[in-house]
């Protein structure tokens, strides 16, 4: 019973490495413009490396994320 219960464990603790992080917390936003382009961005704090990172939406995006809110990239894996 024990070793059914230790491969179980093993098996569901092993999931969480596949899984993929692209959500963090909105730590800042703004506007840039390049050559007269708005890119309204988001920088997103990584909720499993920490790391943060700037993202350029459409404005609709950007007018709804608000600092502090949870955030999720969906064309990426990690950053």
């Amino acid at each position: 019973m024990k070793r059914v219960i230790l491969i179980l464990a093993v098996a569901l603790t092993s999931c969480n490495k596949d899984e993929t992080c692209n959500c963090g917390t909105i730590a800042n936003d703004g506007i840039d413009y390049n050559n007269g382009v708005p890119c309204y961005w988001l920088e997103i704090r990584n909720s499993c490396s920490d790391n943060k990172k700037k993202f350029c939406f459409d404005e609709d995006v950007w007018m709804d994320a608000h600092v502090g809110e949870s955030f999720c990239v969906s064309n990426q894996k990690n950053w």
